[in-house]
């Protein structure tokens, strides 16, 4: 049996294929708010963008725009209509293996929550689909959590809902540094960084990784479920 009780692996990069499409809703969502592609102001925005990958969408887009709350909430709404339409056209793809590590770990008595910086709208069209309901134990999105990366909430969260005994029995898996430093910060005793989505291997070391993979299919073989 398994020392590990729970993992919490994040979607876009991790589980689903991004492929430049966060940075394609975030392009039409800066549009709406007057900054064109190919502008400075534009390039400077996604600089952030790229910088802050992990973090809840919202909480970019008060960083963007000042703090101002109204301007914020419009363009995450606008982001999550752009990346929703992706979903509806078929274009998030899971990445190659993610379904079957998370069988191979529910299979092995490890629970599975999926968490994402996306809306829970967003979030529940993408498992849509995917096709993935009933083959994980828990969603989470910002809204559901409290606080979305850096902060712990996510796993504290999933490990509470999940009846986690120890956060040391607890594993995390991410493409980003934000999801690793959340993880550390929430007491999990192995962080995953994956090199599908934000983070190079260096970034994601330099942010806490125990172990750093090619991508999430290599996961049950690190953990000796094979």
């Amino acid at each position: 049996m398994t020392a590990w009780q729970l993992a919490c692996i994040d979607m876009a990069g991790t589980t689903v294929r991004d492929d430049g499409l966060v940075e394609q809703a975030f392009t039409v969502a800066f549009a709406g708010e007057g900054v064109a592609p190919g502008t400075p102001s534009h390039d400077r925005m996604l600089a952030v963008v790229r910088k802050t990958m992990g973090q809840s969408r919202i909480e970019v887009f008060r960083l963007l725009l000042d703090g101002d709350e109204a301007r914020a909430q419009a363009a995450n709404e606008t982001f999550e209509e752009a990346y929703g339409l992706l979903v509806d056209e078929g274009a998030v793809l899971p990445i190659p293996g993610a379904i079957e590590a998370i069988k191979a770990l529910r299979a092995n008595g490890i629970k599975v929550a999926l968490t994402t910086g996306f809306a829970r709208a967003t979030q529940e069209a993408i498992i849509d689909a995917l096709g993935w309901w009933g083959q994980v134990d828990l969603v989470l999105s910002p809204a559901d959590a409290g606080r979305g990366r850096p902060f712990p909430d996510f796993m504290l969260v999933s490990a509470l809902k999940l009846g986690v005994e120890d956060v040391r029995r607890m594993l995390v898996v991410g493409d980003t540094p934000l999801d690793l430093i959340a993880g550390q910060r929430a007491g999990a005793g192995l962080l995953v960084g994956v090199l599908t989505g934000a983070g190079d291997r260096s970034a994601l070391q330099a942010a806490g990784a125990h172990e750093v993979i090619g991508s999430i299919g290599e996961l049950p073989r690190l953990l000796g479920l094979e």
